[in-house]
Formats: C-alpha cells, sequence, structure tokens
C-alpha cells in the first residue's frame, strides 16, 4: 500500500497502466502477504487461533515463489507489449525529482509499534474478555484497537501536511472501501452461519467434495473451495471457517494435517485476488488508482484479467504442490 502512489506516479506518462495496477494488486496486495501474519488478514486470524507465527513462511513459501515469479513474468512480457506499442506521453506531467528522499521518517517507528501491537494482541493470552452482542471481546484486542487509533492520530499530527498534499492523500477511497465492506460484512452473516454448519448446512455438498471417503481432508479441495469462496466473500473469514472445518486444532493442523493448513492458507491469501471484493486491498489500491484519475477496470473487467493470469497458475499450482 506504501507504493502504490509512487508506482503510480511513476507511470502516469503512460497511455495504459491500469495493468500495472492490476498486477500490484495480484502480487503486493496478495500474493506477498503470505508468509507471515502481518502480511495477510486471514494469516492473522491463523495466528490468533494458535498457528505458529512462523509456520506460514515454512510452508507456504515454495507456494508464494513460484506465483510471484510466474506473476512478474507475466507482468514483464505485458508491461513490455504496451510500452512498445503505446510508448511514453513526450511530456511527464510529474517529472522525476532528482535523487531519493524520504519524507515523514516518523511514520517508520509507528509502522513497527503498528507490527508490535498486532504481535502482542496474538501472543498475550491474560484470559479477560467481554461479551459485546454475542461476540468476544478480548482484552488484548480492545488494547490493540485502542492503540492503533492513537498510532494513526499521532501519525496524522507529526506528518507534515506537504508530505500528504505530496502524496495526493485523501480520506475518500478509504472512506468507499470502508462502506462496501460494511454492506458485505452485514451480509456474509447466512453465508459463514451455513459454512460453519459443514455437514449438516446448505454447503454439505462442499463439505462432502473436501473430504474423501475415509472422511480426511483434501487438501486440492480446501485449497479450491477456501479460495472460491474467498474471491467474493472477504477472505478472512473465510480462512477462519474452513481452518475449524478441518478441525480447528492448530496443533494438530501444523502437524498430521500440515497440508490441509497450508491449502487453506494458500486458497485464502492467494486467491484473494480474483475480485475487487476478495481483499479490502484490492479495493483500496482500486480506489486510489482512480482518485489519481486512473481507469481502472470496471468489476468484470478485472475479473477477466484474475480468470486469464491467475486462474491457470492456480490449475498449475494444485498438481504441483497439493
Amino acid at each position: 500500500m506504501l507504493m502504490i502512489r509512487p508506482l503510480i506516479r511513476a507511470n502516469d506518462n503512460r497511455k495504459h497502466a491500469a495493468h500495472v495496477v492490476v498486477f500490484f494488486i495480484f502480487i503486493v496486495a496478495n500474493a506477498g502477504g503470505s508468509l507471515t501474519p502481518l502480511g495477510d488478514p486471514p494469516l492473522f486470524l491463523g495466528f490468533l487461533a494458535g498457528v505458529d507465527f512462523f509456520w506460514t513462511l515454512g510452508h507456504v513459501l515454495p507456494q508464494t515463489l513460484f506465483l510471484v515469479v510466474a506473476l512478474l513474468a507475466i507482468f514483464y512480457v505485458t508491461d513490455s507489449y504496451y510500452y512498445r506499442k503505446e510508448g511514453v506521453l513526450p511530456k511527464d506531467p510529474t517529472p522525476d525529482s532528482r535523487g531519493l528522499r524520504f519524507e515523514g521518517q516518523g511514520n517508520m517507528l509507528l509502522l513497527v509499534a503498528v507490527m508490535g501491537l498486532v504481535l502482542v494482541s496474538g501472543s498475550w493470552h491474560p484470559g479477560i474478555a467481554w461479551q459485546v452482542a454475542g461476540t468476544e471481546i478480548g482484552l488484548p484486542q480492545l488494547l490493540r484497537d485502542l492503540a492503533l487509533v492513537g498510532v494513526t492520530l499521532l501519525s496524522l499530527k507529526l506528518t507534515p501536511k506537504q508530505v500528504h498534499e505530496h502524496n495526493h492523500f485523501s480520506w475518500g477511497p478509504m472512506v468507499e472501501v470502508a462502506k462496501l465492506f460494511a454492506g458485505i460484512f452485514a451480509t456474509i452473516v447466512p453465508v459463514l452461519a451455513m459454512l460453519k454448519a459443514g455437514p449438516h448446512g446448505a454447503f454439505a455438498p462442499v463439505v462432502a467434495l473436501a473430504t474423501d471417503a475415509h472422511g480426511q481432508p483434501i487438501p486440492a479441495m480446501y485449497f479450491w473451495a477456501s479460495g472460491a469462496l474467498s474471491s467474493f466473500l472477504d477472505n478472512a473469514p473465510t480462512y477462519l471457517v474452513f481452518f475449524n472445518l478441518a478441525g480447528g486444532d492448530p496443533k494438530v493442523l501444523m502437524t498430521t494435517l500440515a497440508p490441509v493448513l497450508a491449502a487453506v492458507s494458500a486458497g485464502s491469501v492467494f486467491m484473494g485476488a480474483n475480485s475487487y471484493i476478495g481483499n479490502a486491498p484490492n479495493l483500496m489500491v482500486k480506489a486510489v488508482a482512480e482518485h489519481r484519475g486512473l481507469k481502472m477496470p470496471s468489476f468484470f473487467g478485472y475479473m477477466a484479467w484474475s480468470g486469464a493470469v491467475l486462474i491457470p497458475l492456480f490449475i498449475v499450482m494444485t498438481f504441483l504442490f497439493f
């Protein structure tokens, strides 16, 4: 997310730059966050559920390397084609500045604070919690969220105004994404309830496909089932549903059923890139790009990109890894 504005600026003298943002969503907003709980919300939920912090790094690294390298190669070919076809505009609307500069250095310390808060909230278990509207809110989560709000306010206070202006910062993209995902999370509740019902719910056929004749989970099916639903239902709660569907015991899932947990992790994270609503950063990147005047693909236009680029790679990954 930190690099999307500089990336757009670097390509703002090109006629066709939407593909650059599309691949940014594929690689940075999704595949690049597949190795630790700090990288993507589904893995953070797994961390909160008891999965070791570096477990994903040790078990999903080969899949991540394959996907990222393949996407970079496809991007190089695609970008080279557009560059040769169109060239660049004779006048750069935002000329490059001399040398490299980094402004707002204090925010780096705040980023470290954010990572620390996330890690502490997942590793500290004081056993203190409250029930709010049927949802359990633990003390670590409450303190983390309050501290994150404080870090945000501190960043706004300390960051010079001209830094925000140079980055074309605006609350518009965040407000847009917040409204949309509020609607998604409100309407996702019955779907998640049906998934949690397992073989006794409306999604019983999906559960049946994901298990073999002996009742054991099939990694490849968990990869596709978690990924398909993550494409449209937001990947974080979908990950948690399939995590629990596979037994929900982190010790068993990290050892005996490690291939299943790897499949759920990879499917939820990677296939969150299949649509704009599969992962919140997808929409955020899209909104930032459009705010900068870049015409992005429509919802189905984006899915045409993901269908042509990602789905074939996921099929190959199924045979290679699951």
